[in-house]
């Protein structure tokens, strides 16, 4: 390929383009592109750094390389180390930044010490190297990556303390019975749960935090303090740039910004309205982005990219798929929001079984083997989605398909004496009319819940036992008429009601 083709961002969206097509690919980070899902597993000790790398790229990455300024006209970027890289296409996969909430003792870039957001591998090998047993550490923001964080600090005995802001944990994938389930799963394994409870400030001692205030005056004593409180699109980039930015990078069903040599993908990204801020989505579009730009580059270096919507607008409805998913993991809102679904990036979790598009064939591993995963003896270890069912090469060997958006199923294992599996899509918590399947298993701490809407399958959350899961995620995936002549009921058997 004569092409040049410039990736600035070395995660998961960026790596997977890597491994794809031969490009430059520039990383921020010293370390060679790693699966951030595992983080938590990491600080809990259950891996080494090196055993979450991601598999190989085409191209050598340059590591600990920042991008700083992007000349459109002259199709070059600009490097913190003073080099110019020149590209033919560009592709932004930037990523997303820790939200630091507004509190008393915490302003500026510099934080105090103690303080540790927990996004990158750095922020988790700086807390592994202060906790120990007996310390002290609160941790803000009861989402998935609150409830990851906290649960790896009491696995390296700490006395670990959860708050939460909203009513419960994990208030945006799960319905209350569910959180309740998951509250008494955290409890038992030591950590101490604050819900409806806002943080206000920090209390510091010679640049030291030693206490965390809530707004009713409690005062939670702290030695390690840990930042879960979602993430926000990195952007800056390209509104620097002037291209079009909302809450994301808005890009069209070709993944295009609103200049067509400039393309973005993974947390950066906006589409249909939509920022996934998943591992899911963030591998699709790198997968639908490389099949089109295969396609693209087929013409002569130089030559105009093919006509394409205005940015924002969709050839295919922009987000038809997904966007029946209210809150679930991958919903857009305010990325500053504390419970924001982009803690599921942080989350050890389990692999979907899912029949995959026909695609272009190709060396490249996957969706498992891409993020670092190990399926051998039953050890699933993937993100929280699903594979997706729409992108690239799903024509089957024609043109390209354009990225029309994702559909996302948040499933995570918690470890400790009983581990405890969880699975969460589409909507939990049901509309006025909507019909209700609801099975509880107390003794098993299992629970089973599907809502139904007409005659389509709109979502449901499963904990203990999530023998039906795989099921349940197709129909609610193809959302397709469920048959008449099977009992509601029957959705929540093992076969999801596919017998």
């Amino acid at each position: 390929m004569s092409t040049r083709i410039v990736v600035v961002g070395g995660g998961t969206a960026g790596a997977r383009l890597a491994q794809r097509l031969p490009v430059t690919l520039l990383g921020e980070e010293p370390h060679a592109p790693y699966n951030r899902v595992l983080l938590a597993d990491v600080l809990a000790g259950r891996y080494a750094p090196e055993v979450i790398a991601l598999p190989g790229t085409r191209e050598p990455v340059r590591l600990g390389v920042r991008a700083v300024r992007i000349d459109r006209a002259a199709r070059t970027v600009e490097c913190a180390d003073g080099s110019l890289v020149g590209y033919d296409r560009l592709v932004l996969a930037t990523g997303s930044n820790p939200v630091l909430p507004p509190l008393r003792g915490l302003r500026g870039a510099a934080l105090p010490s103690g303080v540790h957001p927990f996004r990158t591998l750095d922020d988790c090998l700086s807390l592994r190297a202060v906790v120990r047993p007996g310390v002290r550490a609160v941790v803000i923001g009861g989402g998935l990556l609150g409830v990851s964080a906290a649960r790896a600090l009491a696995a390296l005995g700490a006395d670990v303390v959860l708050t939460q802001q909203g009513e419960r944990l994990m208030e945006r994938q799960l319905d209350a019975q569910a959180s309740a389930l998951l509250r008494s799963h955290v409890e038992a394994l030591g950590v101490e749960v604050h819900t409806e409870c806002r943080v206000s400030g920090l209390r510091q001692r010679d640049g030291a935090v030693t206490a965390v205030e809530l707004a009713d005056g409690f005062v939670l004593d702290a030695q390690v303090v840990v930042l879960a409180c979602g993430v926000r699109p990195r952007v800056a980039l390209a509104r620097e740039a002037g291209l079009s930015v909302a809450t994301g990078i808005v890009v069209d069903d070709a993944l295009r910004t609103s200049d067509p040599y400039i393309h973005a993908i993974g947390d950066c990204a906006e589409h249909g309205g939509r920022v996934y801020g998943l591992a899911g989505p963030a591998l699709e579009q790198a997968d639908a982005l490389a099949e089109l730009l295969l396609a693209e580059t087929s013409t002569p270096t130089g030559a105009a990219p093919p006509a394409h919507p205005p940015c924002g607008q969709s050839s295919r409805g922009a987000g038809r798929v997904g966007t029946r998913d209210g809150a679930l993991a991958g919903a857009s809102g305010p990325c500053t929001d504390p419970h924001h679904e982009d803690d599921a990036l942080a989350v050890r979790a389990q692999a979907q079984e899912a029949e995959a598009p026909a695609k272009v064939p190709s060396v490249v591993p996957t969706l498992p083997q891409a993020l670092g995963s190990a399926r051998a003896g039953g050890t699933p270890l993937a993100p929280a989605e699903r594979p997706p069912t729409t992108g690239a090469g799903a024509g089957g060997g024609g043109a390209p398909a354009p990225y029309t958006g994702t559909r996302a199923l948040t499933r995570l294992t918690l470890g400790g004496p009983k581990p405890f599996d969880l699975a969460a899509f589409g909507e939990v918590t049901a509309r006025p009319g909507d019909d209700v399947v609801q099975l509880t298993d107390a003794t098993r701490s299992a629970y089973r819940k599907v809502v139904v809407r007409g005659d389509r399958l709109v979502g449901g959350v499963l904990l203990g036992d999530l023998a039906a899961v795989g099921a349940l995620a197709r129909a609610w995936e193809g959302d397709e008429a469920l048959p008449d002549e099977a009992p509601l009921l029957h959705l929540l058997t093992h076969d999801g009601g596919s017998s």
